[in-house]
């Protein structure tokens, strides 16, 4: 695992990389921060990806400032659906795409704000979206028309997202689209994600959830046996 520097439309950002052992071709998969950015816990999902088969990289969305970013980022999350970040996160698909080691198949996996973006991207080129909690706003019919597959995953406490995963399910399912939405009960917003001072968050009831974190990651690691390491065209036993 190691940092490089993409050269995106809005100018260079940060990212990180990793690449499984042994031999190639592998899917490439995209790893999307949260409000805390690319932090530990992201590394840590990025190395677990390589682990697991999958070219993985995480773009530093807050590469060019942290408030500067983070207005692109409410503006496109809420507004208008367009903007610097998404550039961004389709520059890192790219830089995947063109690895000779990659399949040319790739998805989006992000937590929080980078699940809203893994759901704003999922029409936009890549073979699956596995949205943490994501939090995206507007019509989503609108803005997910022609969206890939999606894997995501709610927290029944969030109380930021209330009748999200059901909004979800309704327009993907409308659409034709194949889905598998969860909510897991019992758990909050982050529940995937370690924090700093997660211990202390576990002793007052929220934080980080074991059981459901790993549930997760089985249903995204199936999901994606089917939609993205399958050759097209293979039918999924």
């Amino acid at each position: 695992m190691n940092t490089i520097v993409l050269d995106a439309p809005d100018g260079p950002i940060e990212a990180i990389v990793a690449r499984p052992t042994g031999d190639g071709p592998w899917p490439g998969v995209v790893v999307l921060h949260d409000a805390l950015g690319p932090n530990a816990d992201v590394r840590g999902t990025v190395e677990m990806l390589a682990d697991y088969g999958y070219l993985a990289v995480a773009p530093n969305l807050f590469s060019r400032g942290h408030v500067r970013c983070i207005r692109a980022i409410v503006r496109a999350l809420m507004f208008t659906g367009s903007g610097a970040p998404v550039r961004d996160i389709l520059r890192a698909r790219d830089h995947l795409v063109a690895d000779p080691q990659c399949t040319g198949r790739t998805a989006v996996i992000g937590f929080c704000l980078g699940g809203g973006f893994a759901l704003l991207t999922a029409p936009r080129g890549f073979d699956a979206s596995a949205p943490f909690y994501p939090g995206l706003y507007g019509d989503y019919r609108e803005l997910l028309e022609g969206s890939c597959p999606v894997v995501a995953s709610y927290a029944a406490l969030d109380p930021s997202l209330i009748g999200a995963a059901d909004r979800l399910d309704a327009v993907l399912t409308a659409q034709g689209v194949a889905h598998d939405i969860k909510t897991y009960p019992g758990v909050t917003h982050g529940f995937a994600n370690v924090f700093p001072g997660d211990r202390l968050l576990r002793v007052a009831g929220i934080g980080h959830d074991e059981d459901a974190t790993r549930d997760a990651w089985r249903r995204i690691f199936d999901f994606f046996d089917t939609h993205l390491t399958s050759t097209p065209g293979d039918s999924p036993e």
